[in-house]
């Protein structure tokens, strides 16, 4: 099927100013270094999936998810604002991870890489 080009702009418009606000305008102390990594709309444009990464440990996501839920009302607002949106998604935040998963990939193949050094 046949992306929708709206739709596709849509989406990097909302991850570019999303970025933006978390960097300049968010002041909750519990939002880290957050980085947005995707937005995806869904179809009925009702609700967006926003994908971001957070650097540190568990309680560090965990504290960034929360100040970005109770930061989603302003952001929405905003970004309605911005973006002169009719009708705003509501935020769905989902932790990416896909660098963990990469990490983790690379640190095997160091590992497998290491014990056929070893073996020789």
């Amino acid at each position: 099927m046949a992306k929708s080009f709206r739709k596709e702009r849509l989406n990097e418009s909302i991850k570019e100013l999303l970025s933006e606000l978390i960097l300049t305008r968010i002041k909750d102390p519990r939002v880290g270094f957050v980085t947005i990594t995707g937005v995806e709309v869904a179809r009925d444009l009702v609700t967006a999936k926003v994908f971001y990464t957070v650097m540190g440990d568990e309680d560090e996501r965990k504290d960034s998810k929360e100040g970005l839920e109770s930061a989603k009302n302003f952001l929405r607002k905003t970004i309605s604002r911005e973006l002169k949106l009719r009708n705003t998604p509501d935020f769905r935040f989902m932790y990416d991870d896909t660098l963990d998963r990469s990490v983790e990939i690379e640190d095997a193949i160091k590992r497998i890489h290491d014990d056929d050094e070893k073996e020789l």
